[in-house]
């Protein structure tokens, strides 16, 4: 069967001459075409190092026979534009790099194609963009960064900042921090929205067994990238796509593993994005569903205490695979053009895991410590924790649901009715937790922060600033329709839905209200009035008469990037993902 580069090639007589002119040789014309897309640049450590991984692939591509030609959608940083309206254009920036890679891949149409990223919006990005393309392809992970000294990880930044603020520390710590807490390239070393992206890559069957976080500095990430171009060509000859063997199957083995890892809840936005653009629906009650009972398994940051290059040491995806097998479809098919069982018995066989534990005495000699893999990742039956990672918590405050990440947060929280402070963005909020302005006790809310607000930018000063301090951390409730830093820690609740700005109840908040949270149960809702209780019809009144005297806020951006994502977004329990109603 003709290849469809080919095909192209008689249809478009000045393909060939500009191709020419771009420095391809007249050989590499006719060979398998692959596009090899990647997020490289300079704007932060998880892209900075891609083009490496590009050069690998394309020698894979290149001695299977086939020409990668090189494309790039770079993305930004979440963690330089924390704290600026620069994180609003986080979630967004999502959306447009899956609209760049369905335009390379359309308007000149390849063969086959392998994906690099290795950060927060540059991996679903890519995902989603991988099933728009639509043609036989691979995802290759960028990895993860080391661990400063002390074991010191990003994450821990938040921590070191709202300390100085409240005078705790000198600045000069804070500098110490700030200038150990990234050494080098790849993914932040925690299970972060990166990292745990990178999992679900691997977990959904679009990466290769066991390349998912690997350390960005180690050699077997070259070799996972280089044989990831062989395999694209492989894939592209027997005309083999994702959108050949992604199933629901697929989609709950990588909830299963979120739950074992506990995994980011920006994953709540990403995966159901990624599933829609396979035609598969997937939401919040999916996951909450799969964490109910689900074993956690992996002491690695943020809920943890490894930095995240010790998951690859103690085995990776396949370990954690190992050890919830009996839940797991093991029948589903994975890029290998193998089943998911048939991968786990080859790595297995061929010292995957003597590899890994080899890597794994090399880590403890260079930290000073002596780790086993059970103490990375517990066995099923001494697991962590079992009710998984995420609860979906629902109710009159948020009917569609809002997101808890309750591995991350302290008990004391898990079951309180606390008092309602809202504030209509997270600079007041900040201001007023860190000059203790909000008191024990108090339900904290940050709306008009959702995707039609704002962009739905991630919380994580005030999330950190509450988590570091001590009293606070254990006695307050944080409450947004905006969502979360994978790195946030403590009592914090996301993806409030309907978001403020669409009218859902979270705009209807006032001074005092009664706020119940019960993880258990799931329940998130309004049970009182100006500090009395009230029954569920006496809020439902209460409720409508303050809907009557609400009004829409003017929208915050006007124009752009931002205003095209406010006016086309989904419901964060969807995937938050660019819909359009049909005409007609």
């Amino acid at each position: 069967m003709e290849l469809v580069s080919q095909k192209m090639r008689k249809l478009a007589p000045e393909m060939d001459p500009l191709r020419l002119g771009a420095g391809w040789t007249k050989e590499d014309l006719g060979k398998c075409q692959i596009l090899v897309e990647s997020t490289y640049g300079d704007s932060h450590p998880g892209s900075a190092h891609l083009n490496q991984l590009v050069e690998a692939v394309r020698k894979g591509v290149r001695e299977a026979g086939g020409f990668g030609a090189r494309y790039f959608c770079t993305d930004i940083c979440d963690g330089e534009s924390q704290g600026t309206d620069g994180i609003n254009f986080s979630l967004a920036s999502r959306e447009m790099i899956a609209n760049m890679i369905e335009i390379h891949a359309k308007a000149t149409p390849f063969d086959g194609g392998v994906f690099i990223a290795s950060c927060d919006k540059g991996m679903p990005g890519n995902m989603m963009g991988m099933a728009r393309a639509g043609i036989p392809a691979v995802m290759v992970t960028g990895g993860t960064m080391s661990a400063g000294p002390n074991l010191l990880t990003l994450e821990q930044l938040g921590m070191y900042s709202a300390k100085y603020e409240r005078g705790e520390i000198e600045e000069e710590t804070l500098n110490w921090a700030k200038e150990n807490a990234c050494p080098g390239c790849g993914a932040c070393s925690f299970i972060g929205t990166a990292s745990t992206m990178q999992i679900m890559a691997e977990a959904l069957g679009l990466a290769l067994p066991g390349s998912a976080l690997l350390p960005a500095s180690s050699p077997d990430l070259l070799d996972y990238a280089y044989r990831a171009g062989k395999q694209a060509v492989e894939l592209a000859l027997k005309r083999m796509a994702p959108k050949d063997f992604l199933t629901m199957d697929s989609f709950e083995n990588a909830i299963l593993v979120h739950a074992a890892v506990s995994g980011s809840t920006n994953c709540l936005l990403h995966l159901p994005a990624i599933a829609h653009e396979y035609g598969i629906e997937i939401d919040g009650n999916t996951f909450d569903r799969l964490h109910r009972g689900a074993h956690y398994l992996l002491d690695v940051r943020p809920a943890g205490r490894w930095p995240a290059e010790f998951f690859y040491y103690a085995g990776g995806v396949p370990a954690i695979m190992e050890e919830i097998r009996p839940v797991l479809h093991l029948d589903a098919m994975t890029i290998t053009g193998k089943t998911l069982g048939e991968n786990l018995k080859e790595l297995q066989e061929n010292g995957f895991y003597e590899r890994c534990e080899k890597r794994l005495e090399e880590a403890n000699q260079k930290y000073g410590i002596f780790l086993k893999k059970e103490d990375i990742i517990r066995p099923y039956d001494s697991p962590i924790g079992t009710g998984g990672s995420i609860a979906v918590l629902k109710g009159n405050l948020a009917p569609e649901g809002a997101v808890m990440k309750h591995t991350a947060c302290p008990k004391e929280m898990f079951q309180a009715v606390l008092r309602a402070r809202p504030f209509d963005s997270e600079e007041e909020c900040l201001d007023a937790v860190l000059h203790h302005k909000v008191q024990k006790g108090d339900a904290v809310f940050i709306r008009y922060e959702g995707p039609k607000a704002s962009g739905m930018p991630e919380m994580f000063y005030t999330s950190e600033a509450i988590s570091s301090d001590k009293e606070l951390g254990r006695s307050i409730a944080l409450i947004t329709d905006g969502r979360f830093s994978g790195a946030s820690t403590g009592p914090v609740i996301g993806h409030c839905s309907p978001e403020a700005q669409a009218g859902g109840p979270i705009a209807l908040v006032e001074e005092g209200d009664l706020i119940q949270i019960d993880v258990e149960k799931r329940i998130l809702a309004i049970v009182g009035v100006k500090g009395e209780p009230k029954t569920p019809e006496e809020v439902e009144e209460i409720l409508a008469k303050r809907r009557q005297g609400w009004k829409v806020k003017p929208r915050k951006y006007k124009s752009g990037t931002l205003r095209l994502f406010g006016e086309h977004a989904a419901t964060p329990m969807k995937g938050a993902y660019l819909e359009f109603k049909d005409e007609g």
